[in-house]
């Protein structure tokens, strides 16, 4: 049979349903392509924009080993996916690299074969997990850093971490091969918009892409007010006026990223601009939370619980026609129509499903 159509249980799904599976669009005509999975809702920093102390302190109810997928349920249901055409897998958090053998899922994940494998950390672990999660099969990593003047970075970070052992994880993971490296910056006004510059300065230099996110209003926690967004056209104008800049075609369709490259060749940042510049258009994700709810939008309300499906004794061919409906009635376009009214929904913590 042709690929996608044996699934990971060994049952064949009809050739009608293999060909519907691999073409399936939403209702806006978005194939998905990139799915993220959080691989635990846990986190070592306590980052302002995202898991503040005064939400996740100490007394937090963070889910219990028995409510989060095991590592043979995520490589199931990524395998289901697979018929549908999914070509890229992140794993995120929570922060990933806290999740214990970690490595075992990715071998796992890797065994599939044809999927561009990749995963986003806050850089804490990797000096001393780079080696061992390229050998798994992980392919590259995103490392999220919001600023290199260590007071800054300490005082988001809320846990008092020195920005230099993040550098450190990044040399680490570029020595290990898990590269080409991509490294996030969430500007906050009245934060670390201040390091804009000094950040661009330094990953040019290191031969890294720099990414800088605008603060977005996911989930609730967070505080998030439309003043305190520094509006990606801001962002690029400030570098361009030190280091001149020319905007280049996106890789592929979905890339959230507009990209930039130095004119003198050296380098190109990007900017994520979901508040000002929507892309909703060109979305091609899906994201499962830790517990196997399934998300068409970053910023969604509700999800669909996938766990059920796994724990209820479904077959794979019975979670991929669940999959395909789900996919085929997808409308999700909030950032195109964010208004005051949507930003006060009570939407999924960032937290929850891995940004």
């Amino acid at each position: 049979m042709t690929s996608g159509e044996m699934l990971s249980d060994g049952k064949a799904v009809d050739h009608k349903v293999a060909a519907v599976a691999r073409h399936v669009e939403d209702t806006l005509g978005r194939s998905l392509r990139d799915l993220r999975v959080s691989v635990t809702d846990r986190c070592n920093f306590r980052c302002v924009y995202c898991m503040p102390k005064e939400v996740f302190g100490r007394d937090y109810g963070f889910l219990a080993r028995k409510q989060i997928l095991s590592f043979e349920e995520i490589t199931r249901l990524v395998g289901v996916f697979q018929s549908i055409g999914i070509e890229k897998v992140r794993l995120t958090g929570g922060e990933p690299l806290v999740r214990r053998d970690l490595e075992r899922l990715i071998q796992m994940l890797s065994g599939l074969g044809n999927l561009d494998l990749t995963l986003t950390t806050n850089g804490s672990l990797l000096k001393k997990k780079s080696m061992d999660l390229k050998a798994a099969g992980l392919h590259r990593v995103t490392v999220s850093l919001d600023s290199l003047d260590d007071s800054v970075f300490r005082a988001m970070n809320d846990v008092d971490f020195p920005v230099s052992t993040v550098l450190e994880g990044i040399q680490a993971a570029a020595d290990a091969g898990l590269t080409p490296i991509k490294v996030n910056m969430v500007v906050k006004r009245g934060a670390n918009e201040h390091s804009i510059l000094p950040m661009a300065r330094y990953f040019r230099e290191a031969g890294h892409t720099l990414r800088f996110i605008e603060y977005m209003d996911v989930g609730h926690s967070n505080g998030w007010r439309l003043d305190d967004v520094v509006p990606a056209a801001d962002i690029i104008a400030r570098i361009d006026k030190e280091l001149p800049l020319e905007p280049v075609d996106p890789n592929y369709r979905g890339e959230v990223a507009e990209r930039y490259r130095y004119r003198d060749g050296h380098g190109e940042v990007g900017v994520i601009a979901s508040v000002t510049r929507a892309f909703c258009r060109d979305c091609t994700r899906a994201r499962i939370s830790t517990e196997g709810v399934l998300y068409t939008c970053l910023f969604a309300t509700r999800g669909h619980d996938l766990r059920a499906f796994l724990r209820g004794g479904a077959s794979d061919a019975e979670i991929l026609h669940s999959l395909i409906d789900l996919w085929a009635a997808r409308a999700d376009r909030y950032s195109e129509i964010r208004s005051g009214e949507t930003a006060k929904l009570r939407k999924i913590e960032m937290s929850y499903i891995g940004g």
